[in-house]
């Protein structure tokens, strides 16, 4: 769910705007003012970004589609924590919500990920003065690679310090590193991903095993 930032391919700070308007952005539409996402009290006192992955994880990824029958609605954080389901937006503004509650200095971030460059939404966060990703619909693996949030592009952020909001656009930036980078984040993205099937691999070994012993246990039965 983190991953530090990698400056030279994500503009951490960005310039900062007036509040952008819908025309202006084609992945910035809220569907309530920003000041309503933060007003309102949140149920669950979460104390740290474990608490907030394991609630995370009880909660379920749906469309606005789906659930909304509309192609673009933002649940509010105290909606979002009553229902547990919702899309990248509503897991960004809870995550937000909490981050900022924990103490850490927070954005919510609206840009594009991926390959393709699809309309996504995450949060950043600083702490010992460097700089994250949290990616909270990938709240299943505490850490992720540096090299998967390469793709990460923003293009809004927003910051709240308890009184005022305030609006950063940022630049898209070209990340070309040098040949022992590439190697080193390669080879890092590897080892998470190995250690990630190893897991599987051990949870469904143990899982047949179990499956194995009550089968036996049931023909002895007889």
């Amino acid at each position: 769910m983190i991953s530090e930032i990698i400056p030279e391919a994500y503009d951490i700070h960005g310039r900062k705007t007036i509040k952008p308007g819908k025309k202006r952005s084609r992945v910035f539409h809220p569907t309530f003012p920003i000041g309503r996402y933060l007003s309102r009290p949140l149920t669950k006192d979460l104390k740290n970004i474990d608490e907030l992955r394991s609630f995370l994880k009880t909660c379920t990824y749906i469309s606005d589609k789906e659930q909304f029958n509309k192609d673009e609605y933002w649940l509010p954080p105290e909606e979002f924590e009553k229902l547990q389901k919702g899309d990248c937006e509503d897991f960004a503004l809870y995550a937000w919500r909490q981050l900022i509650k924990m103490g850490y200095k927070a954005r919510f971030v609206a840009g594009y990920s991926g390959r393709y460059g699809t309309g996504h939404a995450w949060v950043t966060l600083e702490r010992n003065n460097r700089y994250y990703i949290c990616e909270p619909v990938a709240c299943h693996f505490s850490r992720l690679p540096k090299l998967s949030m390469v793709r990460y592009r923003p293009e809004i952020s927003i910051e709240w310090d308890g009184i005022k909001i305030y609006y950063f656009t940022h630049e898209a930036r070209e990340y070309n590193p040098s040949f022992l980078k590439a190697f080193s984040l390669f080879m890092e993205w590897i080892v998470f991903w190995i250690k990630v099937l190893i897991k599987i691999l051990a949870k469904f070994t143990l899982l047949s095993f179990k499956s194995l012993i009550n089968i036996v246990n049931k023909a002895f039965r007889f």
